[in-house]
């Protein structure tokens, strides 16, 4: 069992001086599991994602990744470890293009001449159309900017980038809260796209909807610890909605799938 997991945290806890805002959190996810997490606002899911990143450092607890205990100083560290995150404010610069997105900050040199080195532009562009190809990511042109893309688009471009390098496990945080209907489907069958090729997801999501058409298992978070860890097909959303409020406390969970 242990050679499945793909990262599991144990006591995972982050303190603001007085405020509590992460307590003990035991979470497992396995390879090629797709798991949602749920909560209100506040209720812990984001210092778990910043915890588990290298956005900031827990106060105490254990994070083991891909096998080995890790420690991760800043989200450079935990992605070239290969966990990808695609935040809300999608980290995208406006006046590049699509390869540049997806290569930015790991540019492929073509000849290394210290300030005045030469990209590599056309095995970018390559490798883009590759990761576009594997999500199924469908842009109409590599070399228009960011700026005059949609904000479906944009989604798409930065979920591709997880694809671009070979990422072990994918975090994505309200992937679709701010678009519309059509869009929505798109990155919907991005994600469908990613779990049949055994991809392993975080989803961060109040979309009831989304959450059961798209996941394995919900896992709820309330007050900065972990309250629910519920099988898809053993619930319904008026149970985890009862463990979101905290109507209903303490079952289905048991610190592991």
């Amino acid at each position: 069992m242990t050679d499945d997991i793909i990262l599991e945290t144990r006591g995972l806890t982050k303190h603001y001086g007085g405020l509590h805002a992460l307590s003990d959190a035991d979470f497992t996810l396995i390879k090629g599991e797709h798991v949602a997490i749920m909560g209100d606002n506040g209720a812990g899911k984001s210092t778990f994602v910043r915890a588990i990143t290298g956005v900031e450092r827990p106060t105490r607890g254990e994070i083991v990744f891909d096998g080995r205990p890790v420690t991760f100083a800043s989200p450079i560290e935990a992605r070239e470890a290969g966990i990808e995150a695609v935040f809300q404010n999608l980290a995208l610069a406006d006046a590049l293009d699509v390869p540049a997105n997806l290569f930015l900050g790991r540019e492929l040199i073509r000849f290394n001449l210290g300030p005045f080195s030469i990209l590599d532009k056309r095995a970018m562009r390559e490798a883009t159309m590759a990761a576009l190809e594997k999500t199924a990511v469908k842009i109409p042109s590599l070399s228009n900017t960011i700026r005059n893309m949609s904000g479906g688009q944009r989604q798409c471009v930065a979920i591709a980038r997880t694809a671009a390098f070979r990422s072990k496990m994918v975090i994505m945080d309200e992937p679709t809260a701010a678009l519309g209907v059509q869009e929505t489907a798109q990155v919907e069958n991005i994600i469908r796209t990613l779990k049949s090729q055994g991809e392993s997801l975080i989803l961060i999501s109040h979309n009831m909807r989304q959450v059961f058409d798209l996941v394995d298992r919900i896992v709820v978070f309330r007050r900065g610890r972990i309250v629910a860890n519920l099988r898809k097909e053993e619930t319904d959303g008026q149970d985890v909605v009862a463990h979101i409020t905290g109507a209903k406390t303490g079952a289905g969970y048991e610190g592991a799938p």
